[in-house]
Formats: C-alpha cells, structure tokens, sequence
C-alpha cells in the first residue's frame, strides 16, 4: 500500500497514523525519513534547526560519544551517526517515542551504533555515571519552562559522563533564563537564537 503524507514546512504528516516524519539531513544515510510521536508530548527538532545545529558542530562529530537526552524520536543522534559519530546512548522515558526511537534506529541500520536507555534522565545518568565512559558531545531537550535543565547540568558537570573539552548543548525556549550558566564551571561558548527556542553551547 502507498503510504501517503501530508508535507508542512519541513514537517510531514502521515495522515494515516498522525506520525509526523522527518528526514535525516546528511551523511550516510541522509534523506531518510524518520518518524515521531504524534501528538504534543515531544517537540521534534525541525529540519533546518537541525540542519543549523550541525553545520556548527561539524567538525566534531566524527568519530565522538554522543549523548542524546530526552531523545524523542532519536532524530538529532540518528543524525550525528549518519555524520560519524562512533556511537550513541539515547535516553527517553516516553513510551510512543521509545518505539519511534527503536524503528528508526532499524529504519537507518544503527542497530550496532545506537543504544536507547529506555528510563527516566537522571536514573541514566546515574547508570552512565558508574561506567566512568565520558562523552564528547551530550545533546539535550527538556520540556521546556520546568527548569530540568539546570539539575541535569549540575549533575554532568560533577560526573565522569563529561570530560575535559565535552561539548554540552542544551535547548530551552527564548523565554528562558540562562543566565546562571556563566556561573557554571565551564565555558559558555556560544548562544544561538531561533524563533522560539536557542541553543546553549556549553564547553567542559
């Protein structure tokens, strides 16, 4: 049967399932459609944030560790192994995004490259922790406005998840102080500004 998709923006709707469906940007297996969860819970990453994103980090992502928290559909750690990273932990606790998690690592073949820890952040990284196994680049995107953010930085920063010289971006709305990270025992790189949301790149 013909699946057919309803396209917005850079956003496509299966209007079968609700699924919207995205793309990874570039690398090995780009133009690969990935799915999403329909609905609100998750805030998929559109393609041209995405696309922003990677073209600042670039030239770090091969071969690096990455660190995908509150992963959603897996979409920007599918799309950093299809630019060379070495390999990736996700983390999500949703259950509907755990499965989209799970069908577009065997959608693109990074069944060997991708672990999904199927749990709560903070019980991951509590796990990650004890592995003493620190990451390059660790990725996150909390819901918005409940100030998950600052606990989960607090907590990499006193782990052996980061290293010197791990990249950390966070997303968070514009409406969101992020202040208090210079405060932080590390360097704040660089803030880059959207429509509605930022990135913060935080250097260890």
């Amino acid at each position: 049967m013909t699946i057919t998709v309803e396209c917005v923006t850079m956003l496509c709707i299966d209007i079968f399932t609700g699924e919207v469906l995205m793309r990874v940007i570039a690398g090995k297996v780009r133009r690969r459609n990935l799915v999403t969860p329909k609905g609100d819970h998750t805030r998929p990453t559109s393609d041209r944030i995405k696309e922003t994103l990677f073209n600042m980090i670039q030239g770090e992502v091969a071969d690096s560790r990455f660190l995908d928290l509150f992963s959603g559909s897996g979409g920007i750690a599918i799309e950093a192994l299809s630019r060379g990273a070495s390999e990736a932990v996700l983390v999500e606790n949703y259950k509907e995004a755990q499965a989209c998690i799970r069908e577009n690592i065997k959608a693109t073949g990074m069944q060997d490259y991708a672990r999904l820890m199927a749990m709560d952040v903070m019980q991951a990284l509590r796990r990650l922790n004890e592995l003493n196994q620190p990451f390059d680049i660790i990725f996150m995107d909390p819901p918005y406005r409940k100030d998950i953010e600052a606990d989960v930085i607090s907590y990499l920063l006193e782990s052996s998840i980061v290293k010197e010289g791990t990249l950390i971006i966070v997303e968070t709305s514009m409406d969101t102080d992020v202040s208090y990270m210079n405060d932080l025992p590390c360097t704040v790189e660089r803030i880059k500004d959207y429509k509605t949301n930022r990135h913060v790149f935080l250097r260890v």
